[in-house]
């Protein structure tokens, strides 16, 4: 079961996911004509960790990225982040069993490849989904928000692009042959998640919400709950503003957080999403104590509305770290 849209104008961008979901289409056909004309997969398929270069780059992790997340890691051998980074995400892909691929892109030897994807400095992480190129993080993260950038990752492809994950080779998972997969089992929670879409649609904010919160509060991890509390929460909200006063407000108190934070609630209900998550940064840079913590727990709340692949989000994630730390 999928979420849905938000009675939102901007918050959703529908070029994105149109393009997204032609990228998806065009990788699906390229595989089905290999299938036709009796095409082996490329070397090493079924591997967690391999290297790329420019000549394979269209069928190990562009055709591969229909099937399964692909984690590009740009990297090279004089870069002392790299050495650091490169493996941890080679213990993550083997801990993820599957649930993403790690493609290794050595920037001396596939300058292209650095180009194309405009990368600036290295160490550099990119995913492929469905085709779709996202950027992930740059520099050797912390562990934990490299964690977290990876949950969003799977999330977002398995809920909006139906990926989850290739088979495991054992030897390079380090694990016994998976047992054959099982049909996925239906949800208990889909009846109350359809129930809690619907009181979105019809505006029932309240009860949209509560029971959003009676799904987590039996599954904390849901994140179709997740995000579908986030967009009714949102909106109730901003439901009873004056758009007027409010934005007056803000303008007239800068350092006023409480404004600052109603005027970004309404930024990103306007579809304005970089102003929103610019205002709350700024909110962060200037305080300190509550207030400091107050408009970086609503700036988490706003990124759970847009969703963790948009590289907005993610470029505003390494900002608010920077502010913190």
């Amino acid at each position: 079961m999928q979420p849905r849209n938000m009675s939102m104008s901007g918050v959703v961008d529908l070029a994105a996911v149109k393009a997204a979901g032609e990228a998806k289409q065009k990788a699906e056909q390229a595989r089905a004509d290999a299938a036709r004309r009796g095409d082996t997969p490329p070397a090493g398929a079924q591997r967690l960790v391999f290297d790329v270069d420019e000549a394979g780059f269209e069928a190990e992790v562009l055709q591969r990225s229909a099937e399964v997340p692909v984690v590009i890691d740009f990297w090279a051998d004089w870069c002392e982040p790299c050495k650091q980074l490169g493996p941890l995400l080679e213990r993550l892909a083997a801990e993820y069993a599957g649930r993403f691929v790690l493609a290794k892109v050595d920037v001396e030897a596939n300058q292209m490849l650095f180009q194309q994807f405009g990368v600036q400095s290295i160490p550099a992480v990119f995913a492929v989904v469905a085709g779709q190129a996202l950027p992930l993080f740059q520099g050797a993260a912390p562990e934990a928000q490299i964690r977290e950038v990876l949950d969003q990752l799977v999330a977002v492809a398995e809920q909006r692009f139906g990926i989850v994950g290739a088979p495991v080779d054992p030897a390079a998972a380090g694990a016994e042959a998976p047992a054959a997969p099982q049909p996925a089992p239906v949800s208990p929670h889909d009846a109350a998640l359809g129930l809690a879409h619907d009181a979105l649609d019809a505006g029932d904010l309240g009860g949209a919400v509560r029971a959003y919160r009676n799904v987590l509060s039996d599954d904390p991890g849901n994140a179709e709950a997740k995000l579908g509390l986030a967009q009714a929460e949102l909106l109730q909200r901003v439901q009873d503003m004056d758009p007027q006063q409010v934005r007056k407000a803000a303008a007239e108190n800068p350092k006023d957080v409480p404004a600052q934070i109603a005027a970004a609630d309404l930024d990103l209900v306007g579809g304005h999403v970089e102003d929103a998550f610019g205002r709350l940064l700024d909110a962060v840079r200037r305080t300190a104590g509550e207030d400091r913590d107050a408009a970086r727990v609503r700036l988490l709340e706003l990124f759970e509305v847009i969703g963790g692949d948009d590289p907005r989000v993610t470029a505003a994630r390494t900002a608010l770290s920077r502010a913190l730390f």
